[in-house]
């Protein structure tokens, strides 16, 4: 038994408290285990302090007490249950990005592996956006200097709902642009960037057409590829990052910040062949 730990569950946006510890937890919900999930996810270990969330609830409609769910739940797991669901449906959203003090990534076998945080990537200070927004102007709002040479990135989104998009923004760019963009603002969100094409996920026309898009159209900021179950097409070797010295790793961002948490040096064997 480990000391109760507050856990949340992406892209499934649960949030659970459990007294097995992360890989404990990711053991008794892979496949075999009376509530099993299929695929790949993240946790996020919260941050708490004798027992109670060591932060802030954001304001999620008065529909429910997240922070009086959460403290139940940790004195259930302090009281020896394995687990008890905190918040079990929308908890991304509402959980500040500031709350998360470890990432693990989590494969279908319960293997667990741990990610390093990198720290704040920047601050946003400008949040005036429009529809209408050329890149420049993005980067501008965003506080950035202009990439010296553009390129196109292919992007995994994971939370609050899962995408494969084309982008002519950077990480930052899009961090900003995603939680600032009328009609279809984000609060908060977290992504990845993709190393090459998963022409399983879509007909290879799609990606086709869209780099042609974006091509033609260089002022267009965003693509959708696919909309849907994407985390569990992707496989964690293909992200950037993943054993390479190039800039990547899981992207987490609001309003204010954005934040990025890197690839151990070290890949484990074990995690890296486990499915």
């Amino acid at each position: 038994m480990h000391d109760p730990q507050l856990v949340l569950s992406i892209p499934q946006g649960v949030t659970t408290a459990t007294s097995l510890g992360i890989e404990g937890l990711a053991r008794h919900y892979s496949p075999g285990s009376g509530k099993h999930f299929k695929g790949r996810k993240l946790f996020v270990e919260l941050a708490i302090k004798n027992n109670q969330p060591d932060f802030t609830y954001l304001d999620d409609g008065g529909w429910r007490n997240a922070e009086a769910d959460s403290i139940n739940a940790l004195a259930a797991a302090a009281a020896g249950n394995r687990t008890k669901t905190a918040l079990s449906n929308n908890a991304f959203s509402c959980t500040p990005v500031t709350a998360y003090k470890h990432i693990y990534l989590v494969k279908t076998g319960g293997k667990v592996l741990a990610m390093d945080p990198a720290g704040q990537l920047h601050v946003f200070t400008s949040h005036e956006c429009h529809e209408g927004m050329s890149q420049s102007e993005v980067t501008t709002a965003a506080g950035i200097s202009p990439a010296p040479k553009r390129r196109s990135y292919l992007y995994l989104v994971m939370c609050p709902i899962q995408l494969l998009i084309v982008s002519n923004l950077s990480p930052v760019e899009y961090a900003w642009y995603a939680t600032h963009r009328p009609g279809k603002v984000f609060r908060q969100v977290i992504f990845t960037e993709v190393k090459r094409e998963m022409i399983h996920l879509a007909a290879e026309s799609r990606f086709t057409d869209a780099k042609q898009e974006m091509t033609i159209h260089p002022d267009k900021k965003t693509k959708t590829i696919v909309s849907g179950d994407c985390i569990n097409e992707v496989p964690f070797h293909n992200w950037f990052g993943y054993k390479t010295n190039t800039e990547g790793g899981i992207y987490v961002a609001d309003q204010t910040q954005i934040s990025k948490w890197n690839f151990p040096e070290a890949i484990p064997h074990g995690w890296d062949k486990a499915r």
